[in-house]
């Protein structure tokens, strides 16, 4: 696992306002929390070993089988289970298995792949996708992942950030060897309970459970799990007018860069220092907390990552970039 990914607040005091994540800080969660508050005593005893009844009940909410979904701590988990199910299942095959990421990209898909043995190929066996994209916020076309499930054994695709877009995601979910992974964590805003699953033909999923950790996911995940999926999905409007908005101030400024997005967040670059220094020169001075991006690969000390947060904030962080 790579150290150094974004919402690092825990490292500094006093940081006012988190751009380094790309969650929204401003969600509402009061009632999730008044509704777990009154289940806490759900945590005196084991829950399910395997959530099953939380996967019937996301099965039913998208339209698929029970066999084809499988609920883990949150998307990450569910990366490397991946990646151990190919490293054993090819290697007992007699061949080494191989993997394939298209970059610049989330850096798990590398970690989960090394742990377990694997080494990078162009046309691996297993092949990684982030659709939409973190960092970018790009969304890629249903021709171009239909040639990448052609190219790879098995494609993945890591659909963490589905309900960030206005961009149509391509409907790929009934191939035989592709899997999609799905974040309750982003959708619902609550990284801290680690919740998401995986979605997939029946066969390719039962290979997965072989290798899932009884007990995995914890009682008060699976109860805002079941509550959540009787909600509506958070609007998300705001974020993504927002950053449309906040990428036209940040390219009016000298030196700064905010790429094309199609999410609530924005890949940018820094002419004349690198992003390390201004990270810690914004959070330290300021209170304001950027991600530095230069630990993707494929980018540069000079890359940054924000996350459009609410108007005046979106426009605090243009004012100070201005003079620092």
């Amino acid at each position: 696992m790579l150290d150094g990914h974004g919402d690092d607040t825990y490292r500094y005091k006093d940081v006012r306002i988190n751009f380094s994540s790309n969650i929204p800080s401003h969600a509402d969660l009061s009632e999730l929390e008044a509704y777990l508050r009154s289940r806490l005593s759900v945590i005196r005893s084991y829950p399910e070993p395997s959530p099953r009844a939380l996967a019937d009940k996301i099965a039913r909410s998208i339209g698929r089988k029970p066999s084809d979904v499988l609920v883990t701590s949150g998307a990450t988990e569910a990366i490397y289970l991946i990646a151990q199910a190919v490293a054993r299942t090819f290697t007992h095959e007699g061949c080494g298995p191989t993997y394939t990421v298209v970059r610049p990209t989330f850096s798990e898909y590398d970690s989960a792949c090394e742990m377990f043995g694997m080494t990078e190929t162009e046309d691996g066996t297993l092949c990684w996708l982030c659709n939409p994209n973190n960092p970018t916020g790009t969304v890629c076309h249903e021709a171009y992942i239909r040639e990448l499930a052609r190219r790879h054994r098995l494609l993945v695709i890591d659909q963490s950030y589905e309900d960030y877009t206005r961009t149509p995601l391509p409907q790929v979910g009934n191939l035989p060897n592709v899997l999609l992974l799905h974040s309750m964590t982003k959708k619902h805003c609550i990284p801290g309970l680690r919740l998401g699953y995986v979605t997939g033909p029946a066969p390719l999923i039962a290979c997965l459970r072989q290798y899932v950790r009884p007990w995995a996911v914890n009682a008060l995940a699976i109860e805002a799990g079941l509550w959540l999926l009787d909600r509506p999905v958070p609007d998300n409007t705001l974020w993504l007018s927002e950053a449309q908005r906040l990428r036209a101030a940040l390219n009016r400024l000298p030196g700064i860069r905010a790429c094309d997005t199609q999410t609530n967040f924005l890949l940018c670059t820094i002419a004349g220092r690198t992003a390390a220094d201004l990270k810690e020169a914004l959070v330290r001075r300021h209170g304001i907390l950027i991600r530095d991006a230069a630990n993707f690969r494929g980018l540069t000390p000079h890359h940054f990552r924000v996350a459009a947060q609410l108007p005046e904030e979106n426009d605090e962080l243009v004012r100070t970039l201005e003079i620092i």
